[in-house]
């Protein structure tokens, strides 16, 4: 009876050590990302985590979708937009905290066609018809009412005198890793997206380049939501570091600020 009572007790010291404050401290991030940041953030939150020890999870949709699930209430500790309108937005709503904020990166707006298209150079400019160019296929972007992406293309074919007749030949997604997929199962004949994407997707090509001066500049600012943990502090300088850097500009991103070590 002796041994056993002590068995006992043995056990439940072992069980409360477990519940202790510093084995059940939460030691995980959560990042709402732009989905066109995830093949570079995927990489460098695996970086982040084997040099703190803290884990990351990371959700990718639209900023558009982002920004709304951090008003409603979603538990996340930083936001990654791929503008700086939903940034705006989820300042003004209260959602992150203003003085966290930093415009990371930079991208550029490409013309996409299936890796086996016979379309090629295509010279995007003032009078480009890109009607003309799809013929009667599809072009596939993000829905240009609320997604990054697609108000990049939607201004810039505006800019260039494109939009109105290219506007019906529009196939809208709910992000542009969805427009991307579009465009690789030749679902649709072209697609608008950031050099980034099809830069990790085999089976497009970029056919054009839109002139950088006919859209507003692409910028992802990241932040601190209002509800943050503190490891995030953490996080958002190691994503301004020279590390980071690297990784972000082996995607293919413009890197914005001066890293830090």
């Amino acid at each position: 009876m002796i041994r056993f009572s002590g068995l006992f007790a043995a056990f439940f010291i072992i069980l409360a050590a477990a519940y202790s404050p510093a084995m059940a401290e939460d030691k995980t991030l959560t990042v709402f990302a732009a989905a066109s940041m995830k093949n570079a953030l995927d990489d460098i939150d695996a970086a982040f985590t084997m040099k703190t020890g803290v884990k990351v999870n990371a959700s990718y949709a639209a900023s558009s979708a982002l920004a709304k699930q951090i008003e409603q209430g979603a538990p996340a500790d930083i936001f990654a937009s791929a503008d700086t309108d939903w940034m705006d937005y989820a300042i003004n709503k209260k959602n992150v905290t203003e003085p966290s904020r930093v415009n990371l990166l930079g991208n550029s707006l490409v013309l996409i066609a299936p890796k086996d298209s016979k379309i090629d150079d295509v010279a995007i400019g003032l009078g480009f018809d890109l009607a003309k160019l799809v013929g009667d296929g599809k072009i596939a972007t993000a829905d240009v009412k609320s997604v990054p992406v697609g108000k990049y293309a939607k201004a810039s074919l505006e800019k260039l005198g494109a939009w109105a007749a290219a506007e019906p030949k529009f196939a809208m997604t709910e992000n542009v890793r969805a427009a991307l997929a579009l465009v690789a199962r030749g679902e649709a004949t072209l697609g608008i997206v950031y050099s980034t994407d099809a830069k990790v997707e085999p089976g497009v090509k970029i056919v054009g380049t839109f002139p950088p001066d006919s859209h507003p500049a692409i910028i992802y600012p990241v932040a601190a939501t209002t509800t943050a943990k503190p490891e995030t502090t953490d996080y958002l300088a190691f994503l301004r570091s020279t590390a980071a850097k690297n990784i972000f500009e082996k995607y293919g991103f413009k890197f914005l600020l001066s890293p830090t070590t």
